[in-house]
């Protein structure tokens, strides 16, 4: 049943291994191939390191507040069905559009790296030059791989969840054993000596890495998105989130730990998919190959897994009428929320034209969003458990009111290093175009579903 009290139509099809590849899977993606060496350049070994376990650590408290959420509401829709029970309408319109930047801004990332990947495979991938953006040579073969890819994407979760689901665990395998293979060759191979230097700039090298760390790990909310779906006892959804998060923040710090054994500090900026480079070097160019295979295949992991996300999120909105009433339709055969689907992945399709450069302005400008929905998700778990303090929660989060205070300020703390002032502030024009035209886009929306909501709800009230 959904929050409302009515069917949602979903059907529960996701197993505990399903889940946890959907979560897992979708904060590892393809950023580890093609950022760790702007990880390390900026931060250093260890100053890369500890922004991830302190931006990691922020995560889990976050986290925490979601595992309780997550089982006492199990509905479809996650941000959206705790703020809208704590803080009303309104609030809910804004963090659940909030995060949904986030996956949008995941889903448009993907659509780049798909043909950056690709490039790195595939060479003379650049065909039909097109235009320059920020020095950087946009091909219009490259836009029609990133293109083609946001199709298929989002033809596969129209045609259902569970296809979704079997493709998300397979590849996550495939990136847990590239990735498993990659980090005993380094530690074998690898020279403590290209560790250095283990800091750059201090505390502010450590920020301009932990500024990209939530977009690194926004991924482990999907769960909650797709509660409805989810075929576990409601402890074990918040368990199963919980466990996704820790693995990601040790995914992230071996992997810069195994890049930096293998690359020394002048080769860095020796390319634009550096993992795949520190591979090579112990396993040659199969080595290589394999890891822009895995960086693939973490491609679309996180595609899928924001799709899925994404969709759910929009259709919880448009099931409240705080988006148009279309977005809120499954599909009659899948039964998938398939108009919200195509507008994600509709939006994706932008990405490419921008060439590489857009990337990062997803990742801040995603980031920035994706931080806001979490002070307010907090914010929502404190009213909560005031407020409605009999509300039975499978998996009860011990000390409540400190973790949830903790994951608030923690919140909020991460949102000013997203603005003017801070070192790693949002770029302007760029990332702030991207949040104007995402808070037009929603001004939009909301407008043209409550206006039809009111002109609904007078008639309802003429008629009698």
């Amino acid at each position: 049943m959904s929050e409302s009290g009515q069917e949602s139509g979903f059907r529960r099809v996701l197993g505990r291994r399903d889940a946890l590849a959907l979560s897992f899977g979708a904060m590892i993606g393809w950023s580890w191939v093609v950022l760790s060496s702007t990880w390390i350049e900026s931060a250093g070994t260890a100053g890369a390191i500890v922004a991830f376990l302190i931006g990691g650590a922020i995560m889990l408290v976050i986290g925490l507040t979601y595992a309780e959420l997550a089982s006492a509401l199990p509905f479809a829709g996650g941000e959206h069905v705790y703020s809208h029970r704590a803080l009303g309408a309104g609030a809910s319109f804004i963090c659940t559009w909030a995060i949904i930047l986030g996956y949008v801004s995941v889903v448009t990332f993907e659509a780049v790296a798909l043909p950056t990947v690709l490039d790195s495979m595939i060479p003379g991938l650049d065909r039909v030059f097109l235009w320059q953006i920020a020095g950087w040579d946009v091909y219009l073969s490259w836009v029609l791989v990133g293109v083609t890819g946001a199709a298929v994407m989002t033809v596969l979760n129209i045609r259902g969840v569970r296809l979704a689901a079997v493709v998300q665990s397979t590849v996550v395998i495939v990136i847990l054993l590239v990735g498993g293979l990659f980090l005993f060759g380094s530690f074998f191979r690898g020279q403590v000596t290209n560790l250095d230097p283990l800091f750059i700039d201090g505390p502010v090298g450590i920020t301009l890495v932990l500024v990209m760390v939530p977009f690194m790990f926004v991924g482990f909310d999907t769960i909650p998105q797709a509660a409805e779906e989810i075929d576990l006892p409601f402890r074990d959804i918040g368990a199963v989130l919980m466990l996704s998060v820790m693995m990601a923040i040790a995914w992230y710090c071996l992997i810069v730990l195994g890049v930096s054994l293998m690359m020394n500090e002048n080769e860095l900026s020796s390319s634009d998919v550096l993992a795949a480079e520190a591979n090579s070097q112990i396993y040659g160019e199969f080595g290589r190959l394999a890891m822009l295979g895995a960086g693939l295949a973490g491609i679309i992991t996180s595609w899928n897994a924001f799709i899925v996300g994404g969709s759910r999120a929009i259709f919880a909105l448009a099931r409240a009428d705080l988006l148009p009433a279309k977005l809120g339709k499954l599909h009659p055969r899948y039964r998938t929320p398939y108009n919200a689907i195509l507008l994600i992945g509709g939006l994706s399709v932008i990405g490419p034209f921008f060439g590489r450069p857009v990337m990062v302005w997803l990742v801040d400008a995603g980031g920035f969003g994706i931080v806001l929905a979490y002070a307010m998700v907090s914010l929502s778990f404190l009213v909560l458990r005031n407020r409605e303090s009999k509300l039975e929660r499978p998996y009860r989060v011990r000390f409540g009111n400190l973790v949830g205070w903790a994951a608030l300020v923690l919140s909020v703390g991460l949102g000013f290093l997203y603005l003017p002032g801070s070192p790693s502030a949002l770029l302007w024009p760029q990332e702030w175009a991207i949040i104007i035209f995402w808070i037009a886009l929603g001004g939009v929306f909301y407008f043209l579903a409550t206006k039809k909501s009111s002109a609904a709800s007078s008639d309802s009230l003429e008629t009698e």
